[in-house]
């Protein structure tokens, strides 16, 4: 299974990349291939500056060895070796209309003293974060990511998209961090889905990625806008950094298992402002998205 996914997750990085560099039109994915000392590596590509994303990363990563302290507290595990691989993507696009995504793919194993497979599972979701909201856009991304979860289970979009509004929550600042998606962990063999089953389901969610998000960039990225639409994405973006480094999972996994630094923040933007006690005007597009961000609603 393992073998399967990693060589899975290195074909969708391809597809991917391929699709924003067509997309973007200017700039190129930077490709690094790195070493992990303690076992595995990745492959990490980050485009910047660009003519529609200003920076954003695709990184698949498969790691292994033994599990650091830390994460043997978290597992509740006294011993024991593991492996992670995944793709993780951030895209940050320069104009304020077109959103910010976020997208995770992940399978996990856990092994004893000899080697077997203790543990395993799948995780991961995707999820859209825009600065100006357009209705139909938040529809359309909930709309693919719906139809790729009916084909597996009609319960998992409800349960999914709701743990999604949950995980990604910025407690500190009683908000989301933008409109969710799907969000899903854990996910172990059960009498109604075996681990084939599961990958099924991953991958199939992987694949929709593309159609959830390219229709949105394409109509969005040649929109007008000012200084001041400009301004706010910054002040959005502090939000998103603010989620990542206090409350992502993945951000605080890599951290602790001696994860490769660059990689792990290839999430955050280049451009963002922290102004004090910023509040938007009554009535305005900027304050209609944080009445939405406060309340998740049904999107479809």
């Amino acid at each position: 299974m393992k073998d399967k996914f990693y060589a899975y997750i290195q074909q969708l990085q391809d597809t991917i990349t391929a699709k924003l560099e067509e997309v973007d039109g200017k700039a190129t994915f930077q490709e690094d291939i790195w070493k992990r000392p303690e076992g595995g590596g990745g492959r990490t590509r980050v485009i910047e500056n660009g003519a529609v994303f200003e920076k954003g990363g695709v990184n698949i990563s498969g790691v292994h060895g033994e599990l650091p302290d830390s994460m043997k507290a978290y597992f509740k595990v006294n011993e024991g070796n593991f492996f992670a691989c995944g793709l993780s993507l951030v895209l940050h696009p320069k104009n304020p209309m077109v959103p910010t995504v976020h997208a995770n793919w992940r399978y996990f194993e856990l092994y004893d003293e000899q080697g077997e497979v203790v543990d395993q599972w799948f995780g991961g979701g995707q999820d859209l974060t825009p600065y100006y909201l357009f209705d139909e856009d938040a529809v359309h991304f909930h709309q693919v990511c719906k139809t790729a979860c009916d084909k597996h289970q009609p319960t998992f979009y409800d349960t999914y998209k709701k743990r999604c509004d949950e995980y990604f929550w910025n407690t500190h600042r009683n908000e989301a961090r933008g409109l969710g998606g799907l969000f899903f962990d854990y996910c172990k063999a059960t009498s109604e889905m075996n681990m084939q089953q599961w990958y099924d389901f991953v991958t199939e969610v992987g694949n929709s990625f593309l159609s959830c998000y390219i229709p949105i960039v394409i109509k969005r990225k040649d929109l007008d806008y000012t200084k001041e639409q400009r301004d706010w994405q910054e002040i959005r973006r502090g939000r998103y950094v603010e989620f990542n480094l206090v409350h992502d999972k993945g951000t605080l996994f890599g951290l602790k298992t001696n994860g490769r630094i660059e990689s792990i923040l290839m999430s955050l933007p280049p451009h963002v402002q922290w102004r004090y006690d910023h509040q938007p005007e009554k009535g305005s597009e900027e304050e209609r998205l944080l009445h939405i961000l406060k309340a998740p609603k049904a999107w479809v």
